[in-house]
């Protein structure tokens, strides 16, 4: 019996079944909630820029990196409340694309797991999905500042 390629009647015909089956994702309503979402986020980074720079009398990148870890005190906060797993549900990819998804990523996976033990559980799966995304991350720069220092060495000549 020969195998049926990709574009056989039969599987065009399951592709077809297959649409027809799926459920309508609401695409314009669901960017339009990640968007507000995702910039709602973002505008209180700013905003608690403005006030540790102008309250708390910080440098610009001394408020920054509070800022960072303010953000990422509360998504894992949230997190761990259960708040932010609704946040998710409701904005899509607008939760999960600031910092505060970064936190949600590395306190989600330890919660899920605390049962097995801090060691086997929580120690073993914190980084499930946070590592690949340091792993990527970390490399990306590596490989951007490298690409710098070479531009930098021809351009300086």
């Amino acid at each position: 019996m020969k195998p049926e390629g990709p574009q056989s009647p039969r599987a065009q015909e399951y592709r077809a079944h297959v649409a027809d089956l799926a459920p309508k994702s609401p695409m314009w309503k669901n960017c339009i909630k990640a968007f507000f979402v995702g910039g709602a986020i973002c505008t209180l980074g700013q905003v608690l820029t403005w006030v540790y720079t102008a309250l708390c009398r910080l440098e610009p990148t001394q408020a920054s990196a509070w800022v960072s870890i303010t953000l990422v005190f509360l998504g894992a906060t949230f997190t761990g409340l259960g708040w932010y797993d609704e946040l998710g549900k409701f904005a899509g990819a607008g939760s999960i694309v600031p910092i505060t998804g970064f936190a949600n990523s590395v306190v989600a996976p330890a919660m899920e797991f605390k049962h097995e033990g801090y060691i086997l559980g929580t120690g073993a799966k914190i980084f499930t999905l946070a590592g690949p995304v340091l792993v990527y991350g970390i490399s990306a720069s590596v490989l951007v500042g490298l690409v710098k220092i070479i531009i930098g060495l021809f351009v300086s000549r």
